[in-house]
């Protein structure tokens, strides 16, 4: 019972050790225990839910290149909610001025769960997930963090 109420004071604050200094992101990186149909349940909630908090007028996104599922589900959803994703700094459109926002990810096995998360230089996006018979659900309210 105790466990349990500290369990998401836990959470967020794995998350905030998660935190890298203003000049770079860390590497994207997702476990291959996450695939298929549950890869792209997380990818398309954590998509909407940076949506949700991005907004319309977000520049666009580079995306670390990775050949996991998730990376690819990630990628194709971000796509879907109307984001410009770019590979390196020079696919980005010549006429675009807006330098495009590095979106770093990470997902996480631990105790039974998925550890989502998704950062920017100015918010991390963090969820849990319970993954049972390759169907992912949430299993925790998103975590949001602001950055100035």
């Amino acid at each position: 019972m105790l466990f349990q109420r500290f369990l998401p004071i836990v959470f967020i604050l794995s998350l905030a050790g998660c935190q890298t200094a203003t000049d770079g992101l860390s590497t994207s990186a997702a476990p291959a225990d996450v695939s298929g149909p549950a890869a792209g349940a997380i990818a398309g909630d954590m998509a909407a839910r940076f949506a949700e908090q991005a907004g319309s007028t977000t520049p666009p996104i580079k995306l670390h290149k990775d050949t996991s599922e998730f990376a690819v589900a990630l990628e194709a959803a971000l796509k879907g909610w109307g984001f410009a994703m770019v590979t390196d700094d020079k696919s980005a459109n010549a006429k675009d001025v807006s330098k495009p926002v590095e979106l770093a990810y990470s997902i996480l096995a631990a105790d039974g769960q998925v550890l989502a998360r998704l950062s920017t230089d100015t918010m991390e996006l963090g969820r849990a997930y319970s993954v049972t018979n390759g169907v992912a659900t949430p299993a925790s309210p998103l975590s949001l963090m602001k950055r100035n």
